[in-house]
């Protein structure tokens, strides 16, 4: 059954912006010092970001680490500070990479999705875009509600717990002073509160940002193949196909520069997952059950392990489309045009018959079979612990 044409490029399709759909994440990411407007230079901003997150990230960090040195020799209580501080060191890793890339950053976001070729072309095109944007919308208030819950649980079990007239801290770390006395008792635990405030909100935006990138090349992979389905002009077949060829190219150049972008993120990213998850099915074997600390482990993990996922999943979903472009370029009546289009065809269908893969420094890819191996690497190091733990 022929589909019906609509218009191409009406003023519907030509208005649509998939950045429209990043505010959010971008105005959370701007509030913690790693978006700027335009480029960072000797200005107001600049100064909050240095200090933001020099202040909440390195220092939070930097307390916590050395703190590793003073239990080095308790195994219960070092594997439950390794896993916050290294949760840190990712999020001071992610700002640091988001600060040093962030022309290549806006070049991706503000320029190159913004080309003609990767606009829709018709309604049923805006409409399964939407849909697509919505997907990602509902998993972003999904994941910060995750985020937000391990937060709270983190900033109060020591309040739930009532060890907070012990003088406890959310986090177990050294600090040059006693925090044992008001007010430094006080000031240090808004001080840790707001340190995770930001390690969340950058952790969480940052993974969801580069989650959008695959979302949109996902979204290309679809694009291109509703075009290449739907060439039904005999006079302009020739042109409709080198266009089709053109946002082929232009997707793979995009991909290129997504996994240039993100390649040493997703690659600690993957690392500090790995660790956090065995680390973190260790401690629920030692904190005392239904306890607001047993429940900050529970929600942390479960945000973790959807952290990873996504990662997975978008990476999994950019292959398998990208898979479907070369069946979809049957899908219009090839066999009116000319000899030159119809071999032009075959070196494309040849091409694009390699899938676009996004990888970590290209030493695995992002795929659901990735995320089996990362859940079993992380059992085997729950494993490990619990064997040393019942040694002892």
């Amino acid at each position: 059954m022929t589909r019906l044409v609509l218009p191409v490029c009406s003023r519907m399709e030509e208005d649509f912006d998939f950045l429209s759909s990043l505010q959010t994440t971008l105005f959370c990411l701007r509030c913690v010092g790693t978006w700027p407007s335009n480029t960072y230079k000797l200005d107001a901003y600049t100064l909050y970001a240095t200090a933001s997150i020099t202040i909440c990230l390195f220092g939070h960090n930097f307390f916590q680490t050395v703190n590793i040195f003073f239990i080095f020799n308790d195994l219960n209580t070092l594997t439950g500070v390794i896993f916050v501080a290294l949760t840190c060191l990712v999020a001071i890793l992610k700002s640091l990479l988001f600060i040093f890339n962030m022309r290549r950053l806006k070049k991706l976001l503000l320029v190159d999705i913004r080309q003609k070729l990767f606009k829709p072309r018709n309604r049923q095109q805006v409409v399964m875009v939407q849909s697509r944007v919505n997907f990602w919308k509902k998993i972003y208030f999904m994941f910060t509600g995750m985020g937000v819950a391990t937060m709270f649980f983190w900033a109060l079990f020591p309040i739930m717990d009532g060890t907070v007239k012990e003088h406890r801290l959310p986090f177990l770390a050294w600090y040059p002073f006693s925090v044992n006395k008001s007010p430094f008792y006080e000031i240090t635990y808004i001080y840790q509160i707001v340190s995770v405030f930001f390690i969340v909100i950058v952790n969480m935006n940052s993974d969801m940002l580069l989650v959008a990138l695959m979302n949109i090349l996902g979204v290309q992979c679809d694009l291109l193949c509703d075009n290449l389905k739907n060439i039904q002009f005999r006079e302009r077949i020739n042109e409709e196909f080198l266009r089709c060829v053109n946002h082929h190219m232009q997707i793979l150049s995009y991909a290129s520069d997504c996994n240039k972008f993100f390649n040493t993120i997703v690659l600690a990213q993957f690392f500090t997952t790995v660790v956090s998850l065995g680390l973190t099915m260790y401690q629920l074997t030692i904190v005392t059950p239904f306890t607001s600390e047993f429940y900050s482990f529970i929600v942390y993990g479960g945000a973790v392990l959807m952290e990873i996922f996504l990662y997975c999943w978008f990476g999994n979903e950019v292959e398998f489309k990208s898979l479907n472009i070369p069946f979809a370029s049957f899908g219009f009546d090839w066999t009116i045009g000319s000899v030159g289009l119809q071999k032009n065809l075959i070196i494309f269908i040849a091409k694009s018959q390699r899938p676009i893969r996004m990888s970590a420094l290209n030493l695995f890819h992002l795929s659901l079979e990735t995320f089996v191996k990362i859940l079993r690497t992380a059992y085997s190091y729950f494993a490990l612990l619990n064997n040393v733990n019942s040694l002892n």
